[in-house]
């Protein structure tokens, strides 16, 4: 059945929207779908809720890719958006309609403008998740990965890790983090948008070295910048002020990025030793 009739039935006191076509740089081949899915969806949640439960409290992750290329820096709830993808586009429409839905029909919905955030169950397609995969393979001294990227090739081909472009910079958390945030948005007296992220900038380059430091390598020996995977437009470096969230939610990040980037290529690495060797899955 429609959303309508799931939340009708259920009756829930609290609905976390997390659901998205979540990947930007595929956004710019499925541009009509990411609207549907993340900007168009929302609204069809929204107006369910306002119709069937509108007592019941939603949590809407928004992006800090709504951002773009922002002129001021941190990012705090109160800066401009300027998408720069047709992803962020869509995460800004639903943004503003659900402060539209908060303020002409008093809903509770509050959004979380979540600065990217990864764990050790991010699909390979991710950058944080391929870099550890990456990392993980050349520790176990793999040259051709089973795993392949969006091009339909091995992840790792001849030893080497092929990305876009390097200058990349952005503020990376631990998802386990964001959820604790998200819940505790929804415990508010009343609804309100907050900025979620760790305040602290790193760079591709960083992410490299914490991934590939985790195994004891050089990442420079590994990783190599290829033109194919450059996307038509990059975000510009985006870093979060969560200043009210610590405030007005008493939260603060709990894992380091670079324990985060450990845990990860830690992960991938259990995961290929279980596939060369499948009797250790049952270790």
């Amino acid at each position: 059945g429609d959303i309508s009739s799931a939340v009708e039935a259920i009756q829930p006191d609290e609905i976390y929207n997390l659901a998205s076509q979540s990947r930007p740089g595929e956004s710019w081949s499925r541009p009509t779908e990411t609207m549907m899915i993340n900007g168009l969806g929302p609204v069809r949640l929204f107006d369910a809720v306002r119709r069937c439960i509108p007592r019941c409290r939603v949590f809407h992750a928004s992006s800090s890719e709504m951002f773009g290329q922002p002129t001021t820096w941190p990012q705090n709830e109160h800066t401009s958006f300027d998408a720069s993808n047709p992803y962020a586009a869509a995460k800004v429409y639903a943004h503003q309609m659900a402060r539209i839905y908060r303020q002409s029909y008093g809903m509770f919905i509050s959004c979380g403008i979540l600065f990217n955030h990864e764990s050790e169950r991010r699909p390979l397609h991710f950058l944080p998740q391929k870099v550890a995969y990456g990392a993980a393979c050349a520790a176990l001294g793999i040259l051709d990965s089973p795993g392949l990227n969006e091009r339909g090739r091995p992840i790792v081909q001849g030893g080497q890790l092929s990305l876009g472009t390097l200058d990349v910079f952005r503020d990376w958390g631990y998802a386990p983090d964001y959820v604790e945030a998200m819940w505790r948005i929804l415990q508010q007296d009343s609804p309100e948008d907050f900025v979620i992220g760790t305040g602290k900038l790193h760079s591709l380059r960083d992410l490299c070295g914490a991934a590939y430091g985790s195994v004891g390598l050089d990442w420079n020996d590994f990783v190599v910048s290829d033109p194919e995977f450059l996307r038509p437009m990059e975000t510009g470096r985006t870093l979060a002020d969560p200043s009210l969230a610590h405030a007005r939610l008493g939260w603060s990040p709990s894992v380091s990025f670079e324990s985060m980037v450990a845990k990860m290529v830690a992960a991938q690495k259990q995961h290929l030793m279980m596939a060369q060797n499948p009797s250790q899955s049952s270790l």
